[in-house]
């Protein structure tokens, strides 16, 4: 039984209202997408990754030499490497070969989509209709990702799948509230300078790829800008790592203190190992759409944040501090750096990012500071000329 609900709420839209007291770290919910997807430059980088669940899929040791790029790298510990309880369980789809972390998640796959979804050898063919539209969106998108376009690829194998699929547009669309009148500003933000040339494009690749009845809802101008326009402000980030699983995993052995200052000295230098080659990309990532997730509103001082505590796709919302019945649970939009910036720079990213203007308790209480940004930003000051206050709020 959940204990929120959603409600709208004058000013603001609709929002997720506690209906009981919840402790600090306390579990809120979890919940498992209406849709997720690895990024598309991070499975071209060969981020082993579940198709489904996105459970990565190499050892603790092969994921640290791949993003070592160094074959003799050596990992200690490895008998607490996290893959060792489910490493067997890996599968692949036996037509298109796509990998599984389990065959309840190659199953799962089944039934909701990759009956339709599975391109048996046209997988390798750069010049099936799929491929090309996801090639067509990788020279727009480069990394880092915040988005891909095989995400709406899953949404539409979804939908002529289901049997249900009125039910499943309605779901659809309840993903759609912040994008009305919205569209450009967030096609400038995915798509860069050129956007509409570049939008021109990833829609006839579209069209091309869904051809026919079946998907004729979603391959009119309109609706294929609603689609862009739900990842594009709804999408939840997920990021997995067998690597972060292992080091949460050791540091917590009962060891002595001098065992604990050589193991944080193996971890430290396995990172500076990783980060020389893969830089800060160390993890599978991609992104989900959320049904319960992406009704919480944004607060630069939030009582709640979303985990990602089982390395797959499961979101875990989680109280940062207590909760009061009654109270609207809010996470922040934002990572903890860009929360200790300037009310000005926080509005910034989140105009650009979610299209709205934040008024939560910290904004409002800093609502007379000077409009100033870092010197990098002044660049950018000229955007939020685009932004009335008027525009709806979180």
């Amino acid at each position: 039984m959940n204990h929120f609900e959603i409600r709208e709420i004058p000013g603001k839209g609709r929002a997720m209202v506690a209906t009981k007291n919840f402790q600090t770290n306390e579990i809120i919910f979890e919940e498992e997408p209406f849709v997720s997807k690895q990024f598309s430059w991070n499975a071209a980088y060969g981020y082993a990754a579940c198709d489904h669940c996105m459970r990565p899929l190499e050892t603790v040791l092969e994921n640290v030499r791949r993003l070592a790029s160094d074959p003799k790298v050596e990992v200690p510990l490895l008998q607490h490497d996290p893959t060792v309880s489910w490493v067997n369980q890996f599968t692949q789809c036996p037509r298109c070969k796509v990998r599984y972390c389990s065959e309840d998640c190659l199953m799962e796959a089944q039934k909701r989509y990759h009956r339709v979804a599975c391109m048996g050898a046209f997988r390798a063919d750069n010049t099936h209709p799929i491929n090309v539209l996801n090639e067509t969106w990788k020279k727009m998108h480069y990394p880092p990702e915040t988005g891909t376009i095989m995400l709406i690829v899953r949404l539409m194998a979804m939908y002529q799948q289901s049997t249900k699929k009125e039910e499943f547009f309605e779901q659809l669309q309840s993903f759609q509230a912040l994008i009305v009148n919205r569209e450009q500003k967030i096609y400038h933000k995915m798509l860069g300078e050129n956007f509409e040339h570049q939008m021109e494009q990833l829609y006839l690749a579209f069209c091309h790829a869904f051809q026919g009845e079946d998907f004729a809802r979603f391959t009119t101008p309109d609706a294929f800008k609603t689609l862009m326009g739900i990842m594009g402000t709804n999408s939840q980030g997920i990021a997995t790592s067998v690597l972060s699983q292992w080091v949460t995993i050791v540091s917590d052995l009962p060891l002595s203190d001098q065992e604990k200052v050589q193991l944080d000295q193996e971890i430290d230098n396995l990172y500076a190992k990783v980060g020389e080659f893969a830089g800060e990309f160390l993890n599978n990532e991609g992104s989900g759409l959320y049904l319960l997730q992406s009704k919480i509103n944004h607060s630069c001082v939030p009582n709640a944040c979303s985990t990602f505590p089982y390395s797959n796709d499961i979101v875990v919302l989680k109280a940062l501090a207590p909760i009061q019945e009654g109270d609207e649970i809010c996470i922040s939009y934002l990572d903890e750096c860009q929360l200790e910036r300037s009310r000005h720079s926080r509005h910034k990213i989140l105009c650009g990012n979610y299209i709205f203007i934040c008024q939560c308790p910290k904004c409002r209480a800093q609502a007379s500071d000077p409009d100033v940004t870092s010197d990098e930003e002044d660049d950018d000051d000229d955007e939020m000329d685009d932004y009335d206050d008027d525009d709806e709020m979180n």
